[in-house]
């Protein structure tokens, strides 16, 4: 085995997460949004259901159901400039149903040392379900922090080689 040839995981340290969605909201701001500290949430999960069958006592069937997704969580020092995602969750929030909720599609890549994607998931029809706001402590110099979830129709792992076209798969999928 040559030295090209050998495989090492990539770290989990270097990522970045952009909003890709068509809303009026998104283009009103300058992308000034701080990095992320932690992406969490990049789950799938069968339901399973459990069928018990007469006369056979030594198993129970486990079928499975549909595919379960856990919210994606995103977690940040408070970004005090505009920000468009901050405003997007925002008027979300603060809406009270009053308006419209604009759902968005969200895009986590994980970068390489020289900052191209190297696995990249999408979030389908993205909104925030959560914005929390750290604690404050006098007792501690921290950073005050900020957690978004989202909750999503779907995601999916799209080939880096295969980015050029995710615009056009986004389009046609989030009319199903």
């Amino acid at each position: 085995m040559t030295q090209a040839d050998e495989y090492y995981p990539p770290g989990a340290f270097y990522f970045s997460v952009s909003v890709i969605g068509s809303a009026t909201l998104v283009t009103e701001f300058p992308e000034i949004d701080a990095s992320f500290q932690e992406v969490s949430g990049i789950n799938a999960e069968f339901g399973m259901e459990e069928i018990a069958e007469g006369g056979e006592n030594r198993f129970v069937h486990r079928l499975p159901q549909r595919v379960k997704y856990s919210n994606l969580v995103l977690k940040r020092g408070v970004v005090t400039k505009k920000s468009m995602l901050t405003a997007w969750v925002d008027v979300t929030m603060s809406c009270n149903f009053t308006k419209i909720i604009n759902p968005q599609n969200l895009l986590v890549s994980l970068l390489n040392n020289q900052g191209n994607p190297t696995l990249v998931w999408v979030f389908v029809n993205a909104y925030p379900i959560k914005w929390e706001v750290g604690n404050m402590s006098s007792k501690e110099n921290t950073i005050l922090t900020e957690t978004l979830e989202f909750s999503y129709n779907y995601f999916e792992q799209i080939n880096v080689e295969d980015m050029s076209s995710l615009s056009l798969k986004l389009k046609t999928r989030s009319n199903c």
